[in-house]
């Protein structure tokens, strides 16, 4: 493989993939959550995964691509771009569930279970603060599209890829001997 930005976009791309079928994957137990609670410890833990993920990935590539070495900036590049192709790859998926699967179960789920912490919650002081602010965000949830939800799940995800990739090409990075001395 050439050496230069095209071996990070290609490496990027190749784990990019893998993660974004992780991420897809994950993806499913969500509104499988709402039927099968324990599903939501697994999404969580899944979701606790993916730094980790993150670190194996850009240990292989700064070990087999760039010898051992790698400086922070094409570490955090690298980084990124996983994350940035995995978050591409998951919007497909997301916006595939959200136009043709969903129609407004995970709402629905969501409107059930705000209405029973409501009930249970009828008498304590904070109920009607609780009960607009949860009303508020029903009506927003109910306003979006698919295409507004798919765009706010890319836009978090690359946000998140951005902010991950940081610590991430902190630890990852190596330098080479003769600098270290």
């Amino acid at each position: 493989m050439k050496q230069g930005s095209s071996n990070i976009q290609q490496y990027a791309m190749y784990f990019g993939t893998y993660m974004g079928i992780y991420w897809i994957l994950k993806f499913i137990l969500f509104p499988l959550s709402f039927k099968i609670p324990f599903l939501s410890f697994l999404f969580v833990g899944l979701t606790l995964g993916v730094p980790f993920m993150g670190y194996y990935y850009l240990k292989i590539f700064r070990d087999k691509a760039c010898g051992g070495v790698i400086s922070f900036r094409k570490a955090f590049a690298f980084t990124f771009l996983v994350y940035m192709f995995a978050a591409m790859l998951a919007a497909v998926a997301h916006f595939i569930y959200f136009q043709f699967i969903d129609h407004g179960a995970i709402y629905l789920a969501m409107e059930t279970q705000i209405t029973v912490f409501l009930e249970a919650n009828q008498g304590s002081t904070e109920y009607t603060s609780l009960e607009e602010t949860f009303k508020e965000a029903l009506d927003y949830m109910a306003s979006l599209t698919p295409t507004d939800i798919t765009l706010d799940n890319l836009s978090r995800n690359t946000f998140l890829g951005i902010i991950l990739a940081i610590p991430t090409a902190l630890i990852g990075q190596r330098n080479s001997k003769k600098e270290e001395n």
